[in-house]
């Protein structure tokens, strides 16, 4: 399959590539691959959903490296000073980092309370509200995206800064990549829009009536972008002459803690990243819609690949490596 073929597959697919917008593809640095769909030109930017985990797990290491944060296994509510804990709430005490990034921690909900937190004036408590319960920490896997914003707050708190500015001060702007914005505060409508608009978007985050950014969704970004960021991972952190993030902390971020089991494919999960194929060194950001940062390391090859609402998509990686892989390798 040629680029002209590829093009022509992704155009006229009825099934799980007839949403993708972006493919680019960096090796070794240099662009190999570029191409959009949908009316998409490579600058624009896509909602990429979950994607945005994978960015929260690099954030936190870049936290951690600066000192801002001591450990992954730092207790959560040494953030949190001023939280007021409900009576009779004590496995709260025990949560790290960790536990966050390894989609581990306890919480007192069956499924994600969406309404609650998301009309909330301040998402990051509203999300610590939910956090600890009588089970205890049973290390069980428990996939929580509502959940992930207590990182937003966590890192606010240890840097002293909104995690916007950080992010792009510490991370987008030193990979070249524009400067993000903040959506900001906005109606139940709006939310909804933002996860279902079909059409290119800006550079931007969604954020809580605090300004701060949604740890688990809400980050728009293009394909290059994705692909710049993994290029800095697949570099040991690097970017040009500059240390992004530590190669310590991304052994850790990249390294399998859990096995999620059949729903998530049966990959590996390390700090909210992915492992397709146990220890070989391909790690993933994957996000609905099919939204993903894609690194081979063997390969030396990064790839970002975006696309607009559309759940349960966890062949795109199958797609990647079938499809794109040959044509660009």
């Amino acid at each position: 399959m040629n680029r002209e073929q590829l093009h022509s597959f992704v155009s006229g697919s009825s099934g799980n590539e007839s949403n993708i917008c972006q493919i680019y593809a960096l090796k070794d640095g240099e662009t190999v691959y570029e191409d959009c769909w949908h009316g998409y030109q490579t600058e624009d930017a896509v909602h990429v959903a979950s994607v945005t985990k994978g960015v929260m797990a690099i954030l936190t290491g870049i936290a951690i490296d600066k000192g801002c944060i001591k450990s992954a296994d730092q207790k959560v509510m040494d953030f949190f000073p001023d939280y007021t804990v409900k009576r009779g709430e004590k496995t709260i005490y025990d949560v790290t980092i960790r536990h966050l990034l390894t989609m581990t921690a306890p919480y007192k909900f069956r499924s994600e309370p969406w309404t609650k937190i998301c009309t909330s004036q301040d998402w990051t408590k509203g999300a610590l509200d939910f956090l600890g319960g009588r089970a205890g920490i049973t290390g069980e896997f428990r996939y929580s995206t509502l959940g992930i914003q207590i990182l937003s707050g966590v890192i606010e708190n240890a840097t002293g800064e909104k995690l916007l500015d950080f992010a792009n001060r510490k991370l987008f702007v030193p990979l070249g990549i524009p400067e993000y914005t903040n959506h900001g505060d906005s109606s139940k409508e709006d939310q909804f829009d933002y996860l279902m608009n079909k059409n290119p978007r800006k550079r931007e985050w969604y954020s809580d009536p605090q300004d701060t950014v949604t740890a688990g969704w809400g980050l728009c970004s293009s394909a290059q972008d994705l692909a710049k960021i993994g290029e800095m991972i697949r570099k040991d952190g690097r970017y040009k002459d500059q240390q992004i993030v530590s190669k310590d902390y991304l052994k850790e971020m990249t390294s399998v803690h859990v096995q999620p089991g059949e729903r998530f494919g049966f990959m590996g999960y390390g700090y909210l990243w992915y492992r397709p194929h146990g220890d070989e060194p391909i790690y993933a950001a994957i996000g609905d819609g099919g939204n993903v940062i894609y690194i081979n390391k063997e390969k030396h090859i990064s790839i970002g690949v975006t696309g607009t609402f559309k759940p349960r998509i966890f062949d795109r990686i199958d797609f990647i490596e079938n499809k794109v892989l040959p044509e660009i390798d």
